[in-house]
Parts: C-alpha cells; structure tokens; sequence
C-alpha cells in the first residue's frame, strides 16, 4: 500500500499530476480542491495517497490533506460510488462543505456537482450521515449539532424560505443553540434582512 507520495512535481495536467519520487514517476490522480493548492512544477510536494488495484488497472489517488483522504474513503464506502465519482464530489467542494452538506441534509448543493443526480445525492447524504465526524474530526462540532441544523433547515423550508436564505440565516446561529433557539434565531436574521 502506497500511502504517501514526497518529491518533485515534474507535470500538472488536472486531474493528473506527475510525482518524481528518486527518479520513479508516479502518475496521480488528485481532486480539484488539492489540484489548486500545489506548488508550481519543479518544486517539492507531498502527497497523502490512496492505491486501488483493480483487474484492469493501478491508480494512485493523492490529497494535500489527510482530512481530504478520510473523506475520499468514506466516499468510496458507499455502494455505487466509485474512485471517480468520489474525486468530482471532493472537486465540486471542499471536505467542509462535504461535511456542511451532510451535516443539513443539502441534496440541492450536492446535485450542483458534475455526475451527481438527485437520488446519488440522497443515497451519498443517507450513507455519510454520522460517518464524516468520525473521519473529519474538525467537523466534529458542526455535525454534533447536525440534527438541529437539519430540523431547524426543513422549518425554515415549511415557511416558505429558500435553500438560500435558510442556509444563511442558520449561519447566523450560536453554535449549540436548541431547535427552537436555533428557529428564532434565524427567523431574526432573516427579518433583518427582510
């Protein structure tokens, strides 16, 4: 098992980037949100890597992150996501907007990303429930609180508000607040604003 990947960055051709590793290039397939943050070519990088083997073919997926890993691999967990469906998720969003998404049960952001239809966007948000805080521990405390952020979300939805304005009202919301606090107070950012 490869798990991690340090030398130079000879080519970056998205998704695709090649590693020189002590003369040996190893040809990695990164997502979008790692893609923007490597260095230039010819510097040093280093790479958090997960190997797949398959009957066809050997790939070598690489993360700057190793909360991006975690995430990439619960992906992957899930029936009928495969490698590839797995790095446009983590290219359409960073693991905190994975992780946000789950946490408020967002199906509509989801569908957003290339290939992801409505009923992957709910069988990814179903299977991930509760699995990304044990992966992400920095989500942890957003996720924590999950059940609340979703309930208070669908009574935003109920009274006629957009995804939009829900989303952002809630942000507005002491972490921790109780369902009925977590309503009011998004119902006063929401009349601020109003």
């Amino acid at each position: 098992m490869i798990g991690r990947l340090s030398g130079t960055l000879l080519e970056k051709h998205p998704p695709q980037v090649l590693v020189d590793v002590g003369g040996v290039g190893y040809e990695v397939d990164v997502p979008m949100s790692s893609f923007y943050n490597l260095p230039a070519t010819g510097e040093r990088v280093s790479l958090h890597t997960h190997f797949v083997v398959r009957e066809d073919a050997q790939l070598l997926y690489g993360f700057l992150t190793l909360k991006e890993r975690s995430a990439f691999r619960e992906l992957i967990k899930i029936t009928g996501v495969g490698p590839k469906m797995a790095l446009a998720v983590l290219s359409g969003m960073n693991v905190d907007e994975l992780a946000q998404c789950v946490a408020l049960q967002d199906t509509a952001r989801l569908t957003r990303v290339p290939g992801i239809g409505k009923k992957t966007a709910e069988r990814l948000l179903l299977e991930l429930k509760g699995k990304l805080a044990d992966a992400l521990p920095q989500a942890g405390g957003m996720t924590a609180t999950a059940g609340v952020a979703a309930d208070a979300l669908n009574a935003l939805l109920a009274l006629g508000y957009s995804d939009k304005e829900a989303l952002l009202a809630l942000k507005q919301v002491a972490e921790g607040a109780s369902l009925e606090e977590s309503i009011r107070q998004a119902l006063k950012a929401l009349a601020r604003k109003g």
